[in-house]
Formats: C-alpha cells, sequence, structure tokens
C-alpha cells in the first residue's frame, strides 16, 4: 500500500486539488444571494435551451424540457434537489421565450440554431 501511494502520489495530489476547487466553487456559489443564484441559473438556461433547440428544433417542447432537465442534473446534480421541477420548467418557459426573441432578431443565434443564413437583400435562407 505504502509503495503504491510512493508510486502515484502525483494522483492523490490531483484528486485533492480537483475536489479542492470543487467545493470552493460549490461553496462560493451557496453564498451568493438567491436572487444572484437564480439570476446565474436562469443565464446558463438560455444556453441548455439554445443548445436543445438546435439540437432537436422546434415543436418539441416537451422534449427540449426533459433533455435541458437532464443537462441541468449532470451540471447542477447538487442544486437540483433544491429546485422543484415546476420552478425548473418556468425557468425553462422564460429562457425559451428569450430564445425565441433572439431567433427573429439576431442573426449569429439563428445561424447557430438553424445552421441557415438569413440575407438581407430578399430574406431567404440559404443553407450553410
Amino acid at each position: 500500500m505504502i509503495s503504491w501511494i510512493g508510486r502515484n502520489w502525483y494522483l492523490l495530489v490531483a484528486a485533492v486539488v480537483v475536489l479542492f476547487v470543487v467545493v470552493t466553487a460549490a461553496i462560493a456559489f451557496l453564498k451568493l444571494p438567491t436572487s444572484t443564484q437564480i439570476t446565474a441559473l436562469k443565464e446558463w438556461l438560455k444556453y441548455a435551451v439554445t443548445l436543445a433547440e438546435k439540437e432537436l428544433g422546434s415543436g418539441t417542447g416537451q422534449l427540449k424540457l426533459r433533455m435541458v432537465y437532464d443537462m441541468f442534473v449532470e451540471k447542477f446534480s447538487w442544486l437540483a434537489g433544491y429546485i422543484s421541477f415546476d420552478t425548473f420548467s418556468t425557468y425553462v418557459d422564460e429562457a425559451l421565450e428569450w430564445m425565441k426573441g433572439q431567433l427573429s432578431s439576431n442573426t449569429a443565434i439563428s445561424t447557430l440554431v438553424s445552421g441557415a443564413v438569413r440575407t438581407e437583400s430578399n430574406g431567404t435562407e440559404e443553407e450553410i
């Protein structure tokens, strides 16, 4: 056992450093005021619903919700126990409304999601 530790001491140090960083980040987030935590979560949800829209397309509301929830649980498993699914669903709806507005007004996001570029001269879309 001691010889194993001697040969692999760098793995133990790396594990301790990673654990320290994760715990420090979690504590820092939990120390933020609740409103700041919710704002940070809502900003992340904008990113997550945009990815879900890109992958699943429109008309797949429940599938998008499921995909975003799975992403949330994977990334923030420690936070998932504190937010009810109904509250989470409301936050996702807000992020979807933001994304819909962005799709109609922001060419970069529209291109990211659809892969098509809207040309200003004739209003048509071309696949890229």
